[in-house]
């Protein structure tokens, strides 16, 4: 929340997405037309628009989502953050329909990284994972699990 504030209100939800075949339609649990509701780091009704309760205490940061989806935080139980390099010429050219094989044998393949991995700084190292991270947050994902390698 904000300073001063232990509140927030997300209006106008098009689609709550809730995982739970109980709380809404379907397997996902779709709400249509919801509220969700924060206070002191926790949701506190998350559902039905016209189920939200009176708000009583500080009135609440709110924010209109002009119908958009709200769903819950994305899990990244398997993630390799921690390395140097990239692999986007062999990505191309496995497209073009050349095996692991041929790409490992002109230099590509695993062992690229590694040796760029290798080569690389812990302060930049540290610094690519850290913009990797940004990215993951900014596109919902908020628990990760980092492999080592």
């Amino acid at each position: 929340m904000t300073q001063g504030h232990d509140a927030l209100l997300l209006r106008n939800v098009g689609v709550l997405v809730t995982c739970d075949p109980d709380l809404g339609e379907g397997p996902l649990g779709l709400i249509k037309d919801a509220a969700v509701l924060c206070r002191s780091g926790r949701i506190e009704f998350a559902g039905p628009a016209t189920d939200l309760p009176q708000l009583t205490g500080q009135e609440p940061i709110t924010l209109d989502l002009d119908g958009h989806i709200v769903t819950p935080g994305l899990i990244d139980c398997h993630t390799h953050l921690v390395y140097a390099g990239d692999r986007l010429d062999d990505f191309e050219a496995r497209l073009r329909g050349d095996s692991y094989g041929a790409v490992s044998e002109r230099g590509g393949g695993i062992l690229s990284t590694v040796a760029a991995t290798r080569a690389a700084s812990d302060e930049l190292l540290l610094d690519l994972a850290e913009a990797r991270i940004e990215h993951m947050v900014a596109g919902g994902v908020t628990t990760i699990e980092v492999k080592s390698g």
